[in-house]
């Protein structure tokens, strides 16, 4: 599961890759290191169906299974105590830290964002997966070169309100995240459940966010190449090797 990247182009630079026609914010340094629940750059469609830059939080919404046993669990917890609940209301406000990966694309849980209004490209220049096949758990980094050229993760977005930390209650956020596959070579030595999808083609980039059904995307949801990335970090939380 990737749950670490980087992002250290110039938003300019990015958003002309993109041919994203507007930004919203054009000020943003370097992110050598985006963690879950971050904000970070994302290209949509707008509403005129032009591009544009945003930023969103990393962390799509959680499903209902998964928030209904964590309010349970909590409910049991009150029951203990003796403390009176409306279950409706703690389920409501169970706080969702999203999920930054998405790899079943079967599930019914993403079906509604897999269409053209809910996907974007996510930019990365490196992205971290941490060894497990070594067993040391250290974060690697991976690239599509020692100089970090940009590409994009293959994502989904959406509008959102709920709970994501209790100290700040309810919140209506836009939220993405990005698809995962079959580790490659280069990840698998170190990472062998999954890497994420990242598209390096500009075809591949119109085509994610065209008009196209799922049925018309969905093989763009593989593995790169063998020899298409390069270890260019080992150990460090952030890529601060990355140039700007």
């Amino acid at each position: 599961m990737c749950n670490l990247y980087s992002m250290t182009k110039g938003r300019a630079a990015i958003a002309a890759l993109a041919r994203a026609m507007t930004d919203r914010n054009h000020n943003q340094p370097p992110m050598p290191g985006i963690f879950p629940d971050y904000p970070a750059p994302v290209v949509v469609r707008g509403e005129d169906g032009l591009r544009e830059m945003r930023d969103m939080r990393w962390g799509m919404p959680s499903s209902k299974k998964a928030l209904l046993d964590a309010a349970t669990r909590r409910a049991d917890r009150l029951r203990a105590k003796n403390q009176a609940f409306d279950f409706n209301e703690l389920l409501r406000m169970e706080p969702d830290k999203g999920t930054t990966n998405i790899r079943n694309t079967a599930s019914r849980h993403w079906q509604p964002w897999l269409g053209p209004a809910n996907r974007c490209l996510v930019p990365f220049t490196s992205f971290s997966e941490p060894d497990q096949v070594g067993g040391s758990l250290k974060p690697v980094w991976f690239a599509l070169g020692e100089d970090r050229p940009a590409a994009f993760f293959a994502g989904v977005w959406t509008p959102w309100g709920c709970v994501r930390k209790i100290k700040t209650g309810w919140e209506d956020c836009e939220l993405f995240g990005f698809l995962t596959t079959d580790a490659n070579a280069e990840v698998a030595t170190y990472h062998s459940k999954a890497m994420p999808v990242i598209l390096t083609d500009p075809a591949e980039w119109d085509l994610w966010l065209s008009d196209a059904p799922w049925a018309g995307v969905q093989h763009l949801q593989r593995p790169l190449s063998d020899g298409a990335l390069t270890v260019v970090a080992m150990g460090a939380r952030q890529d601060e090797a990355a140039p700007a």
